[in-house]
Protein backbone atom coordinates (compact mmCIF):
# COMPACT_ATOMS: atom_id res chain seq x y z
CA UNK A 1 0.00 0.00 0.00
CA UNK A 2 1.54 3.70 -1.16
CA UNK A 3 0.92 6.33 1.65
CA UNK A 4 0.72 10.22 -1.06
CA UNK A 5 3.72 12.73 0.17
CA UNK A 6 0.89 15.15 1.47
CA UNK A 7 -0.65 12.60 3.49
CA UNK A 8 0.82 13.21 7.64
CA UNK A 9 1.50 9.38 7.53
CA UNK A 10 4.00 9.68 4.90
CA UNK A 11 7.41 9.02 5.73
CA UNK A 12 10.14 10.72 3.29
CA UNK A 13 13.12 7.86 2.95
CA UNK A 14 15.45 10.41 4.58
CA UNK A 15 12.89 10.71 8.02
CA UNK A 16 14.40 8.46 10.45
CA UNK A 17 14.24 9.02 14.61
CA UNK A 18 17.95 10.32 15.47
CA UNK A 19 16.99 13.45 13.37
CA UNK A 20 16.96 16.83 14.85
CA UNK A 21 14.64 19.34 13.59
CA UNK A 22 15.47 22.37 15.70
CA UNK A 23 19.40 23.71 16.12
CA UNK A 24 18.82 24.51 19.57
CA UNK A 25 18.58 21.79 22.60
CA UNK A 26 16.07 22.77 25.28
CA UNK A 27 17.72 23.15 28.56
CA UNK A 28 14.65 24.25 30.69
CA UNK A 29 14.61 28.15 29.82
CA UNK A 30 13.37 30.00 26.41
CA UNK A 31 10.43 27.36 26.34
CA UNK A 32 8.74 29.75 24.43
CA UNK A 33 11.27 30.21 21.14
CA UNK A 34 11.61 26.33 21.35
CA UNK A 35 8.39 25.85 21.07
CA UNK A 36 7.76 28.08 18.28
CA UNK A 37 10.76 26.25 16.63
CA UNK A 38 9.58 23.19 16.98
CA UNK A 39 6.10 23.89 15.64
CA UNK A 40 7.24 25.20 12.36
CA UNK A 41 9.75 22.34 11.60
CA UNK A 42 7.18 19.80 12.38
CA UNK A 43 4.70 21.90 10.35
CA UNK A 44 7.45 21.76 7.09
CA UNK A 45 7.66 17.87 8.05
CA UNK A 46 3.25 17.66 7.71
CA UNK A 47 3.17 16.21 11.30
CA UNK A 48 2.19 18.63 13.46
CA UNK A 49 -1.16 16.43 13.74
CA UNK A 50 0.80 14.22 15.93
CA UNK A 51 0.78 16.73 19.06
CA UNK A 52 -2.22 18.54 18.15
CA UNK A 53 -5.04 15.54 17.88
CA UNK A 54 -5.59 16.30 14.47
CA UNK A 55 -3.72 13.37 13.78
CA UNK A 56 -5.80 10.44 15.44
CA UNK A 57 -5.45 6.38 15.45
CA UNK A 58 -6.79 4.84 12.29
CA UNK A 59 -9.76 2.61 12.09
CA UNK A 60 -8.56 0.99 8.95
CA UNK A 61 -5.66 -1.98 9.89
CA UNK A 62 -3.36 -1.12 6.86
CA UNK A 63 -2.86 2.85 7.97
CA UNK A 64 -2.35 1.33 11.42
CA UNK A 65 1.25 0.82 10.84
CA UNK A 66 2.02 3.49 9.06
CA UNK A 67 0.06 6.03 12.26
CA UNK A 68 2.22 3.67 14.36
CA UNK A 69 5.63 4.44 12.66
CA UNK A 70 4.89 8.12 12.20
CA UNK A 71 3.98 8.64 16.04
CA UNK A 72 6.85 7.06 17.34
CA UNK A 73 9.46 8.99 15.02
CA UNK A 74 7.57 12.38 15.87
CA UNK A 75 8.23 11.31 19.83
CA UNK A 76 11.52 10.85 18.60
CA UNK A 77 12.30 14.04 17.10
CA UNK A 78 11.15 15.67 20.46
CA UNK A 79 12.83 14.01 22.81
CA UNK A 80 16.27 14.65 20.30
CA UNK A 81 16.19 18.06 21.07
CA UNK A 82 15.20 18.34 25.19
CA UNK A 83 18.68 17.93 27.28
CA UNK A 84 19.78 15.24 29.28
CA UNK A 85 17.63 15.82 32.73
CA UNK A 86 14.24 16.92 30.92
CA UNK A 87 14.35 13.81 28.28
CA UNK A 88 14.77 11.22 31.26
CA UNK A 89 11.18 13.04 33.00
CA UNK A 90 9.54 12.45 29.99
CA UNK A 91 10.85 9.16 28.38
CA UNK A 92 8.35 7.32 29.25
CA UNK A 93 5.45 9.24 27.52
CA UNK A 94 3.70 7.14 25.11
CA UNK A 95 3.18 9.38 22.13
CA UNK A 96 3.91 12.76 20.84
CA UNK A 97 0.87 14.50 22.21
CA UNK A 98 1.18 13.01 25.62
CA UNK A 99 4.94 14.63 25.92
CA UNK A 100 4.00 18.25 24.07
CA UNK A 101 1.49 18.19 27.02
CA UNK A 102 3.67 17.87 29.91
CA UNK A 103 6.40 20.18 28.49
CA UNK A 104 3.73 22.96 28.02
CA UNK A 105 2.29 22.21 31.28
CA UNK A 106 5.69 22.63 32.98
CA UNK A 107 7.49 24.91 30.98
CA UNK A 108 4.36 26.80 29.71
CA UNK A 109 2.80 28.24 32.74
CA UNK A 110 4.59 31.20 34.00
CA UNK A 111 2.93 33.14 30.91
CA UNK A 112 2.69 36.20 33.39
CA UNK A 113 5.86 36.48 34.83
CA UNK A 114 7.65 35.93 30.83
CA UNK A 115 5.63 38.50 29.98
CA UNK A 116 6.58 41.10 32.56
CA UNK A 117 9.97 40.50 32.11
CA UNK A 118 9.59 40.69 28.32
CA UNK A 119 8.03 43.85 28.82
CA UNK A 120 10.18 45.32 30.92
CA UNK A 121 13.58 44.78 28.50
CA UNK A 122 12.47 47.06 26.46
CA UNK A 123 13.58 49.91 28.68
CA UNK A 124 16.10 48.69 29.87
CA UNK A 125 17.58 48.45 26.36
CA UNK A 126 19.29 51.02 24.63
CA UNK A 127 21.64 51.98 21.25
CA UNK A 128 24.79 52.75 23.28
CA UNK A 129 27.69 51.64 20.86
CA UNK A 130 25.92 49.55 19.19
CA UNK A 131 24.96 51.38 15.18
CA UNK A 132 21.01 51.39 14.19
CA UNK A 133 20.69 47.85 13.05
CA UNK A 134 22.48 46.49 15.89
CA UNK A 135 20.13 48.36 18.54
CA UNK A 136 17.23 47.51 16.31
CA UNK A 137 18.14 43.96 15.83
CA UNK A 138 17.97 43.39 20.27
CA UNK A 139 15.19 45.28 20.91
CA UNK A 140 13.01 43.34 18.25
CA UNK A 141 14.17 40.06 19.13
CA UNK A 142 12.49 40.93 22.46
CA UNK A 143 8.98 42.16 20.70
CA UNK A 144 8.76 38.78 18.60
CA UNK A 145 9.28 36.61 21.35
CA UNK A 146 6.62 38.25 23.39
CA UNK A 147 4.53 38.30 19.89
CA UNK A 148 4.81 34.27 20.12
CA UNK A 149 3.89 33.93 23.78
CA UNK A 150 1.11 36.64 24.50
CA UNK A 151 -0.97 35.84 21.03
CA UNK A 152 -3.86 37.84 19.74
CA UNK A 153 -6.90 36.29 18.43
CA UNK A 154 -7.82 36.91 14.97
CA UNK A 155 -10.70 39.22 14.18
CA UNK A 156 -12.44 40.33 11.07
CA UNK A 157 -13.33 43.76 12.68
CA UNK A 158 -11.50 47.18 12.35
CA UNK A 159 -10.88 46.70 15.78
CA UNK A 160 -7.97 44.31 15.19
CA UNK A 161 -6.65 46.63 13.17
CA UNK A 162 -6.59 49.89 15.01
CA UNK A 163 -5.02 47.86 17.57
CA UNK A 164 -2.64 47.03 15.51
CA UNK A 165 -1.77 50.20 15.25
CA UNK A 166 -1.66 51.15 18.41
CA UNK A 167 0.51 48.57 19.58
CA UNK A 168 3.19 49.55 16.83
CA UNK A 169 2.61 53.18 17.60
CA UNK A 170 3.88 52.20 21.20
CA UNK A 171 6.84 49.80 19.80
CA UNK A 172 8.19 52.83 17.73
CA UNK A 173 8.34 54.82 20.72
CA UNK A 174 9.96 52.72 22.91
CA UNK A 175 12.63 52.29 20.12
CA UNK A 176 12.82 56.16 19.60
CA UNK A 177 13.11 56.55 23.54
CA UNK A 178 16.52 54.12 23.04
CA UNK A 179 18.57 55.87 20.79
CA UNK A 180 21.45 58.21 21.94
CA UNK A 181 21.51 62.05 21.73
CA UNK A 182 23.19 62.49 18.24
CA UNK A 183 19.65 61.29 17.30
CA UNK A 184 17.62 64.06 19.40
CA UNK A 185 16.80 65.75 16.47
CA UNK A 186 15.69 63.33 13.62
CA UNK A 187 13.88 61.34 16.30
CA UNK A 188 11.73 65.15 17.05
CA UNK A 189 11.12 64.79 13.14
CA UNK A 190 9.74 61.82 13.48
CA UNK A 191 7.74 61.53 16.28
CA UNK A 192 6.01 65.22 14.93
CA UNK A 193 4.62 63.06 12.07
CA UNK A 194 0.98 62.66 11.80
CA UNK A 195 0.19 59.60 12.18
CA UNK A 196 3.24 58.05 13.38
CA UNK A 197 4.89 56.29 10.72
CA UNK A 198 5.24 52.61 10.17
CA UNK A 199 8.31 51.53 12.14
CA UNK A 200 9.76 50.37 8.81
CA UNK A 201 9.52 54.12 7.24
CA UNK A 202 11.16 55.08 11.00
CA UNK A 203 13.64 52.57 10.53
CA UNK A 204 15.07 53.63 6.92
CA UNK A 205 14.82 57.02 7.80
CA UNK A 206 16.77 56.67 10.92
CA UNK A 207 19.49 54.36 8.57
CA UNK A 208 19.35 56.99 6.05
CA UNK A 209 20.19 59.59 8.80
CA UNK A 210 22.81 57.02 10.13
CA UNK A 211 24.49 56.74 7.12
CA UNK A 212 25.00 60.74 6.66
CA UNK A 213 26.63 61.05 9.49
CA UNK A 214 29.28 58.35 8.07
CA UNK A 215 29.58 60.72 5.83
CA UNK A 216 29.97 64.07 7.31
CA UNK A 217 32.36 62.33 9.65
CA UNK A 218 34.51 60.85 7.33
CA UNK A 219 34.25 64.31 5.11
CA UNK A 220 35.57 66.31 8.33
CA UNK A 221 38.58 64.11 9.15
CA UNK A 222 39.93 63.94 5.57
CA UNK A 223 39.90 67.87 5.81
CA UNK A 224 41.37 68.14 8.69
CA UNK A 225 44.10 65.82 7.82
CA UNK A 226 44.74 67.46 5.02
CA UNK A 227 44.84 70.82 6.97
CA UNK A 228 47.93 69.28 9.17
CA UNK A 229 49.14 67.69 6.33
CA UNK A 230 49.55 71.45 4.92
CA UNK A 231 50.76 72.67 8.03
CA UNK A 232 52.97 70.09 8.65
CA UNK A 233 54.17 70.58 4.97
CA UNK A 234 54.57 74.89 5.66
CA UNK A 235 56.46 74.20 8.52
CA UNK A 236 59.00 72.10 6.73
CA UNK A 237 58.76 74.65 4.03
CA UNK A 238 60.44 77.23 6.66
CA UNK A 239 62.73 75.37 8.13
CA UNK A 240 64.33 74.90 4.87
CA UNK A 241 64.35 78.25 3.86
CA UNK A 242 61.85 78.00 1.28
CA UNK A 243 62.77 75.13 -0.64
Amino acid sequence: MTIDSSNPLYLHPSDHPGMILVSKIFYGNGFGAWKLAMTIALLAKNKLGFINNTVTMPANQPHFSYWQQCKDIVLSWILNTLNHDIRDSVLYAKTAQILWNELNSRYGQAKAAKIYQLQKNPCQINQGSNDIATYFAKIKSNWDVLNAINTIPSCTCGAAHAFAKREEDQRLIQFLVGLNPSYDMIRSNILMMQPLPSMDRAYRILMKDEKQKEIHTTTTFHYILCIYACKQWRTCQRRNGGK
